[in-house]
C-alpha cells in the first residue's frame, strides 16, 4: 500500500527521475485491486461513473511512474508511446516493464535500489 500512496500523494504528476521495478508493480496491483473494487461498487450502486473518474484521476500518476520505469531501464519517456502499436506495442511495453534496473547511476539520475 505505501507504494501506491508514495506514487500518487508523493510523486503525483512527477516525471523525472526513476521508480523501480518493485515500486511500479507494487502500485499497478494496488491499482488494479482498487478499480476492481470501485467498478464493483459502480455496478452495485448502479451509478456508472465512479470507474470512469477513478480512471481519470489516476492516468497521470500512472503514467509518471511508467516514464519513471522506463527511466531506471535507460529509456527516455518517449519509449511510452510505444503502448500506441496494438498488440506489438503493449507487449514490448511489458517486457520493458520486467526489465531489471540499470545499477549504475543514467542520465536520469541514481539507482533508486540504492
Amino acid at each position: 500500500m505505501e507504494w501506491y500512496l508514495k506514487v500518487v500523494r508523493d510523486n503525483y504528476a512527477n516525471f523525472n527521475g526513476r521508480a523501480s521495478r518493485q515500486e511500479y508493480w507494487m502500485f499497478i496491483l494496488f491499482n488494479m485491486i482498487f478499480g476492481i473494487g470501485i467498478m464493483g461498487i459502480d455496478i452495485i450502486l448502479g451509478l456508472g461513473f465512479l470507474d470512469a473518474i477513478y480512471t481519470l484521476a489516476i492516468m497521470i500518476p500512472s503514467m509518471a511512474v511508467g516514464i519513471r520505469r522506463l527511466h531506471d531501464i535507460g529509456k527516455s519517456g518517449w519509449m511510452f508511446l510505444i503502448l500506441l502499436i496494438p498488440l506489438i506495442g503493449f507487449i514490448w511495453f511489458i517486457t520493458l516493464m520486467v526489465t531489471d534496473s540499470n545499477p549504475s547511476e543514467n542520465d536520469y539520475g541514481p539507482s533508486p535500489k540504492g
